[in-house]
């Protein structure tokens, strides 16, 4: 058990078949898997492990030190670092066969210099920004290396990517607009493969499929088709132990500034987890945890490390039992749901108090 009293359990096999799921909906290209954020808070070194077991040849993460973490159990794998390439970098990618994604013409500049001096070629993905406005090529630095190829020699160009705004909203029109301004600036630069498509990018249907997708919030289960089914497996399971049972009387209060008052006697457990451990305090009085399959409210704030579940009719439920919080019974899209943000929050707030358990290793 960890410290917290928490514990997660991450399913390997369940992230591999959703890998599988998503490879086979988009037939145009391989699925890279996207592990930054330590693996969207899941273990990036396992993951990465057991999907580089299992065939996956292409890995992205934010930041240099992400992918050297990984780079020695993901042997000639490309691994993709879509912050790009900081001044006094160079070395270390070119030492730990990292590409870069170029996101300026500044870094596009800087690599050929490092190629140059290398006496190599140097591999590289070419990052356009078609809507997103964050990271990659504006239409300046598009037209800037579409006048002067030149600009890129010495560079191995293994994809020409961009990244899709809203590609959970299918009936948005910013996905197309994106995937025409992608298609456009990729016919003015130097013939190189392409990488369009997300998690639900890949569900856009097969104008969106590319060279290589890439895969993020969809291989950890989360929903990529919001307002439908989800077709990925769900991939971990997180409870958290009982402390203590309180037997409240009517009118007695719970937690911080008393937001829940008991309306009749009620049986109250103090679970093992707060927003410390990233159980948001913004749950607070809207999530469920399941005891036994059942369904018991979290009632008052959830505080730093406790929070408090109206177990009342739940005979079983006494210190040393355990709650779940996120598995069968509630995914983590329900938990977003409640919290007010997206499963990707959920999933990279996960703390590291928690006993981790890994299946399919």
């Amino acid at each position: 058990m960890g410290e917290a009293g928490a514990e997660l359990t991450i399913d390997l096999d369940a992230i591999t078949a959703n890998w599988r799921l998503l490879s086979a909906k988009h037939p145009s290209g391989p699925v890279a898997a996207v592990v930054k954020a330590n693996g969207y808070g899941l273990g990036a070194l396992p993951i990465a492990t057991r999907l580089f077991r299992e065939g996956c040849r292409h890995f992205f993460v934010a930041h240099l030190g992400e992918a050297t973490a990984i780079r020695s159990s993901v042997p000639g794998a490309m691994i993709g670092v879509l912050n790009g390439l900081q001044p006094g970098a160079e070395p270390a990618y070119i030492a730990a066969d990292l590409t870069p994604v170029l996101n300026g013409v500044g870094e596009v500049a800087r690599w050929r210099e490092a190629s140059r001096d290398a006496g190599r070629s140097l591999p590289a993905v070419l990052h356009v920004d078609t809507g997103m406005s964050r990271l990659g090529l504006d239409a300046d630095g598009v037209g800037a290396l579409a006048a002067d190829p030149g600009l890129l020699d010495g560079l191995a160009l293994r994809y020409v990517m961009t990244h899709l705004s809203s590609a959970e909203c299918p009936a948005d029109p910013g996905n197309e607009r994106q995937r025409r301004i992608f298609a456009r600036a990729c016919a003015a630069l130097p013939p190189a493969p392409r990488s369009l498509a997300n998690s639900s990018g890949i569900f856009l249907g097969p104008d969106y499929g590319s060279d290589l997708a890439r895969a993020g919030a969809a291989l950890y289960g989360v929903n990529p088709t919001p307002g439908a089914a989800n077709p990925m497996r769900p991939v971990l399971h997180l409870r958290a132990r009982i402390l203590q049972v309180r037997h409240l009387l009517a009118g007695d209060s719970v937690g911080y500034n008393a937001t829940w008052t008991a309306g009749c006697p009620s049986r109250i457990a103090t679970a093992s987890i707060g927003y410390a451990d990233g159980w948001m305090r913004s749950l607070s009085g809207r999530a469920v945890a399941h005891f036994d399959g059942r369904p018991v409210p979290l009632v008052g704030r959830v505080s730093m490390d406790l929070s408090t579940f109206d177990v009342t009719g739940c005979p079983g439920a006494e210190p040393g039992a355990w709650l779940e919080l996120i598995g069968p019974g509630q995914s983590v899209d329900a938990v977003a749901d409640a919290a007010g943000t997206n499963g990707y929050e959920i999933l990279t707030s996960l703390g590291q108090r928690f006993g981790r358990t890994y299946l399919g290793t």
